[in-house]
């Protein structure tokens, strides 16, 4: 759980310039140790939030509930502004999300913008929703918007949409699933011209956007290890050579698992160093607070350690759950859902969410593992 400030970071860039280098002679040097720089600051002036009361989430079928649902049943009509998104008991991990289970753990309000399929920006990499002959709806164009109309939207009884406190509201974003996927990076099917650091932006300009509204707690969870899904997965690791989300999926399926342990590897590397840029150095929040979460770490965990996350006997997570045709149909389920990591070839399971959502309540504690904490 490290956690830093502009302080510490300044501190310890002091003590790299002192270090000795070529050039006219300087001061003599005290005798004794060298002093230490300061620590790092502690955790109520890294986090400091006093009370968690609220989640606006923003994503995609990693966290949807309802929404891609409503925009299918309403031939691509958006939400009315107001809607607040139900509880799913059937979302793309074949349960509730980990939302979901944030409500029920830590008793919070959850504003779930998600939308299954969604992707930070369509004008970088769009995919279609075949069921409303349109793109899936996006993170830039589609679900901070509505976050936004709604966090000004009061009902005819004059009551608040949303309850949103400054000091008791997170921000999340857990984005990238879709965009470094098939059809879209990994195939080289984005908008010709948009290359990944496209994609990075477009997540910090949300959270400018989020800022700009008066939202001050961010939570930026970091791209899964999607190589280790049975949908981008080594064969020997229950890699599949087709699935009902890519059934034209290369033949060179190691090919495509380098690719994507590439890609998302140096995603996380650039959230890693440019996280902090943004908040210490280029003072881009100033008075917000943020949590990197680490994803990527979390769920590897949960792949090497599965008896720790998952139920039952027999920990899996080289098969999955739901098992379908490549053309999504004649669907057989396994008997012991809570015993795989995954729901189907793409999808984390109900269980493996629920860890998600245990350790998000740690991260927005300000005390966990998963993240690393950034103080403007």
């Amino acid at each position: 759980m490290p956690t830093f400030t502009l302080q510490a970071l300044l501190a310890l860039s002091s003590a790299a310039s002192a270090w000795p280098h070529f050039g006219p002679p300087g001061p003599p040097l005290h005798s004794g140790p060298p002093s230490p720089p300061p620590p790092p600051s502690s955790k109520p002036s890294s986090w400091n939030l006093k009370k968690f009361t609220s989640l606006v989430a923003f994503g995609d079928s990693y966290t949807d509930d309802s929404r891609l649902s409503y925009f299918g049943s309403h031939n691509g009509s958006a939400p009315p502004v107001g809607w607040i998104s139900p509880a799913n008991y059937h979302s793309a991990d074949g349960g509730r999300p980990w939302p979901q289970y944030v409500a029920q753990y830590a008793g919070a309000n959850i504003y779930n913008y998600a939308v299954s399929g969604a992707v930070c920006s369509n004008n970088i990499t769009p995919r279609t929703f075949s069921a409303i002959n349109a793109d899936f709806p996006d993170v830039d164009g589609y679900e901070v918007p509505a976050y936004l109309a709604d966090s000004k939207y009061s009902y005819p009884n004059g009551t608040n949409a949303l309850n949103v406190p400054v000091d008791s509201t997170v921000y999340s974003i857990f984005i990238g699933t879709n965009d470094l996927g098939n059809y879209a990076f990994i195939d080289d099917s984005q908008v010709a011209g948009k290359v990944i650091p496209d994609y990075i932006d477009c997540v910090y300009e949300q959270f400018s956007r989020l800022y700009a509204s008066g939202a001050r707690y961010f939570v930026l969870q970091n791209v899964s290890p999607l190589q280790l899904s049975p949908q981008y997965g080594l064969p020997s690791k229950g890699g599949l050579n087709a699935t009902q989300y890519w059934p034209e999926k290369p033949a060179n399926t190691t090919e495509v698992w380098g690719r994507m342990l590439e890609t998302v590897t140096t995603v996380n590397d650039v959230y890693k160093y440019r996280t902090p840029f943004e908040i210490l150095i280029n003072r881009k929040y100033p008075g917000a607070h943020f949590a990197l979460m680490d994803m990527f770490g979390l769920i590897t965990d949960m792949y090497n350690n599965p008896s720790e996350y998952l139920n039952g006997t027999n920990p899996t997570v080289t098969g999955y759950v739901n098992h379908c045709t490549t053309a999504g149909t004649n669907c057989v389920a396994a008997s012991n859902p809570d015993s795989y990591l995954w729901y189907d070839p793409l999808h984390p399971s109900e269980q493996a969410e629920r860890g998600f959502a245990r350790a998000f309540i740690d991260v927005v504690g300000g005390n966990s593992k998963w993240a690393t904490y950034y103080s403007a």
